[in-house]
């Protein structure tokens, strides 16, 4: 029997973080009898700033057993099928970054390589006729998958957009039915352990004192354990990502929600636009040797789709993240772990990641060193992986601004540095395992971007070209009959959002 495992833990902070590690962890630690205490202020971020994600958090609702159509309805959620990046590559220009696998392959050759093949040679579309994620999308068309073998519908991949606060709040809920328990309050004084170095206990302007074996720090940018009282350190890439600055404000919403991000470079950055139910949310990040506040605050406003209904709210932060995201009894996730800026929308995967591994790897009270260091490792990849991918879309671009001037001088990675060199040898794209980014996004960004390997992989004239552009046409085609017959995307919502209202109006009076 083991008499050293966690009897309990807490979590500082609440918001996206905070909650989803304490819906997770009351799941997956049922039966162990470890309370779980989230402490967190009633003063949280007042703004409200709408989310984008990336498919990982699909698994991550499923998990939990979390009825995918009541979050949707209860969050002022909408779909998303990727990211549409507009004037980036250059003013006028256009491409979108899809979700889902790549088309299928012929035999052992993938479709990026037998499609380069015929795109260098002038006879085949653009990637996104080929994507039933990106034909979708641009046609506001959203559907779910279905059976049907052999089509693009039966392997449909998506995310979703949502109120950052409310998805905090359906968490929040879902964890206290489970045993959470919340504690409101302010941090005063975090107490070390002298023999070890160990956080012992945070005590509160209340005078209350909490202790626990095990500490989640999801107090954001200052990491009030991982830092404060840790003092664990931080690596920063700001020479590496130029943004350092952030305003956001909601509109009104002047048209039906589009299922994607729509991503638009700008003078000294790039504005973001998330389409939810009830209003668009939308930031500009940007680099503030390029532009002042002002200025930066009257574009955002000026390039609103609809009316604004708040005054922008301003950020600053360092890009990068702590040098380690679990030292001793603290592990750090969300803003406390690190800050990489929205442009993947990857903020949420991160936390998720996070959570995840450390249930890979729970400790008991003797916090083994090769389970932190291996959480460390992998936590480090995951930051660094994202890092290469936000980097490639600065790197290469044609614009002529100061600011993306500057970005184009920026030293590569050496990971990027090979994955860019074998990309345009041969188009090959090889990824490091596990990585989110999956093949077909570092396609649709490179290419996107104009980065256009000088030949195709040789392995590809072992297919008959007749038989190349016959699968090409079969495969555009299939997307373009399927795209026709998904609902528009509003219309999915509505109806699937009716659907759950009247299930949980029938659930509430069961003798009707």
């Amino acid at each position: 029997m083991n008499n050293r495992r966690i009897r309990n833990l807490v979590i500082l902070g609440g918001g996206a973080a905070g909650w989803m590690a304490a819906a997770a962890l009351s799941r997956a630690l049922t039966g162990m009898n470890i309370e779980i205490r989230l402490i967190e202020s009633a003063q949280i971020d007042a703004i409200g700033v709408g989310e984008a994600t990336v498919p990982p958090i699909m698994d991550f609702i499923r998990q939990l057993g979390i009825d995918e159509s009541d979050l949707v309805r209860e969050i002022s959620a909408t779909y998303k099928l990727g990211i549409g990046f507009r004037d980036w590559t250059r003013p006028g220009h256009f491409y979108f970054h899809p979700f889902g696998p790549a088309a299928p392959g012929i035999g052992s050759i993938p479709f990026p390589a037998y499609w380069l093949k015929l795109f260098l040679e002038g006879k085949a579309a653009q990637l996104e006729e080929y994507s039933i994620h990106a034909a979708a999308a641009m046609r506001g068309r959203f559907a779910r998958p279905v059976h049907a073998p052999n089509t693009p519908l039966n392997k449909l991949t998506y995310a979703l957009h949502f109120d950052a606060q409310q998805f905090a709040r359906y968490l929040r809920r879902y964890a206290e039915a489970r045993g959470v328990i919340r504690t409101e309050g302010h941090v005063r004084h975090v107490s070390v352990r002298n023999a070890d170095g160990f956080v012992d206990a945070v005590l509160l302007e209340s005078g209350a004192r909490v202790a626990a074996d095990l500490y989640i720090d999801c107090s954001g940018f200052r990491g009030v354990l991982i830092e404060g009282a840790l003092h664990t350190g931080y690596e920063d890439w700001s020479r590496w990502l130029p943004c350092d600055r952030a305003l956001l404000v909601h509109s009104e919403r002047c048209g039906p929600p589009n299922p994607c991000t729509l991503v638009t470079a700008r003078d000294a950055g790039w504005q973001w636009r998330i389409p939810l139910r009830h209003r668009d949310s939308n930031g500009y990040i940007y680099n503030g040797e390029f532009s002042t506040d002002a200025t930066a605050s009257a574009l955002l406003l000026r390039e609103l789709d609809g009316c604004a209904l708040n005054d922008p709210v301003a950020l600053r932060f360092r890009p990068g993240r702590r040098t380690v995201a679990w030292n001793r009894n603290v592990v750090a996730l969300g803003l406390a772990a690190g800050f990489l800026e929205p442009l993947e929308a990857t903020s949420i995967h991160l936390i998720q990641r996070g959570i995840a591994m450390l249930l890979k790897f729970f400790p008991d009270r003797d916090f083994a060193a090769a389970d932190i260091t291996r959480y460390n490792r992998a936590i480090e990849a995951e930051f660094s992986g994202i890092r290469d991918f936000l980097l490639l879309h600065y790197t290469h671009t044609e614009r002529t601004d100061g600011f993306w001037r500057h970005c184009r001088a920026i030293p590569l990675t050496d990971s990027l540095r090979e994955k860019i060199a074998l990309f345009q040898s041969h188009g090959r794209i090889l990824r490091e395992t596990p990585e989110l980014f999956s093949t077909l996004s570092w396609l649709a960004v490179m290419v996107g971007q104009g980065i256009i390997p000088r030949q195709y992989d040789p392995l590809v004239d072992g297919l008959d070209a007749r038989k190349i552009h016959a699968r090409l046409e079969e495969l555009r085609a299939s997307v373009r009959d399927c795209v026709a017959a998904m609902p528009l995307h509003g219309d999915f919502i509505q109806s699937d959002c009716s659907r759950g209202e009247a299930s949980a109006a029938l659930s509430m009076h069961p003798s009707v």
